[in-house]
């Protein structure tokens, strides 16, 4: 790409067991609080049905609640914006338990826990939940999942010249998988992207972005102590540095791989004059 892809943040949403909110997570992060030792309670989406809320697997739940603070924060309706939902392995517990009902007693396998199964299932509660018609994305991209999909976010953003929800989560690995795919605790990060000229000018964090013909070498971006130490080591921690940024208001360059020789590189922006 020759120019970058700009787009003001407008939106944040951040849940995890020890960060459970936004707001916690930057007093965390800026030294004004400390994570708690107890984790949080299961959120539940109380924009479901409540047949829907309880059969919603977590996957569900902390991917809507991120959504729906980010659209909360940017004073926006859920139902006007399109939507970009990322997760590395989708819900794991729920694939581990289709896998081994299905080798050993298929007739038992639930019907509920099919159509939770689907890579889809949350944009699909989304959608659902706030009766929202626009365009919405599902997509998985390895351990490149993050940044494919705030790559995604943005050129939709960009091109349509409209606000896009981006949101991301992964969960915990079990059984079999967990030796292929590992994966510990809960993390779902949101953000609501506005390339509009009257956001970009009025924004308090923005992002700039381009596809570099290079790669990130590993170890490269490393947490503040105290969100490596807040933060289980799940499928989407890579998300962590730009969140990072953003709590504490420090302009930063970021990279992530996006595959084979090619990194998205980010540069955050604040208090733009």
């Amino acid at each position: 790409m020759s120019a970058p892809l700009e787009v003001a943040v407008v939106g944040i949403g951040f849940w995890s067991p020890r960060l459970p909110g936004w707001q916690l997570a930057r007093e965390v992060l800026s030294g004004a609080a400390v994570a708690p030792a107890t984790p949080a309670a299961r959120v539940a989406p109380a924009m479901l049905a409540p047949t829907e809320r309880r059969r919603a697997p977590d996957t569900v739940a902390i991917a809507l609640e991120v959504a729906a603070r980010a659209c909360e924060m940017a004073g926006m309706d859920p139902r006007a914006l399109a939507s970009v939902f990322a997760s590395t392995h989708g819900d794991l517990p729920i694939n581990d338990y289709m896998c081994s009902t299905l080798a050993t007693t298929p007739a038992l396998c639930s019907p509920t826990k099919f159509h939770n199964s689907v890579h889809n299932a949350a944009s699909g509660y989304w959608t659902i939940g706030t009766g929202c018609v626009q365009p919405s994305t599902a997509l998985t991209a390895w351990h490149n999942t993050f940044a494919a999909g705030l790559l995604e976010a943005l050129v939709q953003a960009v091109a349509e010249s409209a606000p896009v929800l981006y949101v991301a989560y992964d969960v915990a690995s079990c059984g079999p998988l967990a030796q292929v795919t590992p994966s510990e605790g809960l993390l779902a990060v949101a953000l609501v992207l506005d390339p509009r000229p009257a956001a970009l000018h009025a924004a308090g964090a923005r992002l700039e972005c381009t596809v570099q013909p290079q790669r990130v070498a590993d170890g490269a971006q490393r947490l503040p102590p105290a969100w490596d130490l807040a933060l289980p080591d799940n499928a989407m921690r890579p998300c962590a540095p730009l969140f990072a940024a953003l709590a504490t208001a420090e302009d930063a360059r970021l990279c992530w791989n996006l595959g084979v020789g090619s990194m998205l590189s980010v540069d955050v922006r604040h208090d733009r004059e």
